[in-house]
């Protein structure tokens, strides 16, 4: 088995500045907007951005369905890295973020390491699409086209 059997990786270059990609994933209020696929809504319900502080939130898929998740944070080395846990069981992996400045904007590279290449393997194909719709999601917020109202309490 090897590293990449167990990672996912997404890229995307944004025409935004580093500063401000950053903070969309490190302001409750803006991540709320865009954080998962197409059709999901969140609710924050607590969110302490420092090492060892805890984001827990639930996911509100279109059919109806309610996904809670936490995660802590690792490491946050504004704007340039962030990095967390993902502790769901059925899904846990470590999220790693640089937001790198390029010309015209931020190059975001974002690696999801899972524990093994088997408990990726069956849910590949969906992180992957699922990813690109994230990444199409924050362009539109960034790029001030509304995709959803988000639902922030006591962040």
């Amino acid at each position: 088995m090897t590293m990449e059997d167990r990672e996912v990786h997404t890229t995307r270059t944004i025409a935004a500045p580093r500063e401000r990609v950053f903070t969309a994933w490190t302001d409750p209020v803006q991540l709320a907007r865009w954080w998962g696929p197409n059709g999901f809504t969140n609710t924050i319900h607590r969110f302490e951005l420092k090492p060892e502080g805890v984001w827990d939130f639930t996911m509100h898929g279109p059919n109806g369905q309610d996904f809670h998740n936490t995660c802590v944070f690792k490491l946050i080395e504004p704007p340039g890295y962030l990095e967390f846990d993902h502790l769901k069981e059925i899904h846990f992996y470590k999220a790693m973020v640089h937001f790198i400045e390029v010309d015209g904007g931020t190059r975001i590279e974002w690696t999801m390491r899972f524990d093994t290449a088997k408990e990726l393997a069956p849910i590949r194909s969906f992180i992957e699409r699922a990813n690109e719709e994230n990444m199409d999601r924050l362009e539109a917020i960034l790029y001030g086209r509304e995709v959803s109202r988000p639902n922030v309490s006591n962040p």
